[in-house]
């Protein structure tokens, strides 16, 4: 199971993920993941997906439901294509898009985005690096993402951000 602990600028609380891939085959696994709110003491919010990658066309695409304890059930489609950039894979442009739906299919939320990512395998001696520069399309905000190891720094210019220490 992949643990990490989450604070994000806007609820300006600490968050316990959790996540769990379940293998259906070599291409498919089921994902389960969720939140607990440590300031309120309850769930934010639990997640079922089955995700599929198609390795020889670098793509994946998950279905799936999400529980929120706002927006109650929704259901999700997700789909991720990435493009090499150099030979080696540590440079690729990706686009990835993601729609939820209510429990009718009436009201719906697309995300969208382009992105260039570098990983930087050995940057210092057993150090990593991925950042990443991107546009969201639908909310037509640029952001970045810098991953060190267990630490992730998630920034957006609309002054939104959240770090990420994966346990």
């Amino acid at each position: 199971m992949e643990t990490s602990l989450r604070y994000t600028c806007n609820s300006k609380s600490l968050k316990i993920h959790a996540k769990e891939k379940l293998p259906v085959n070599s291409k498919t696994h089921l994902q389960l993941h969720g939140e607990l709110d440590t300031g309120t003491g309850a769930p934010s919010y639990f997640c079922a997906m089955i995700r599929h990658l198609f390795p020889e066309a670098a793509t994946g695409l998950g279905v799936g439901i999400h529980y929120d304890k706002r927006q109650k059930l929704r259901c999700h489609v997700r789909g991720k294509k990435e493009f090499p950039v150099r030979d080696d894979k540590s440079v690729t442009f990706n686009v990835k898009g993601r729609c939820d739906f209510d429990q009718d299919f009436n009201q719906r939320n697309p995300i969208g985005a382009a992105e260039f990512a570098w990983n930087i395998m050995n940057f210092k001696e057993d150090q990593d690096v991925r950042i990443k520069v991107g546009y969201e399309m639908f909310d037509k905000v640029p952001y970045m993402q810098i991953r060190e190891n267990n630490w992730t720094l998630n920034a957006n210019m609309k002054g939104k951000w959240n770090l990420r220490f994966d346990l």
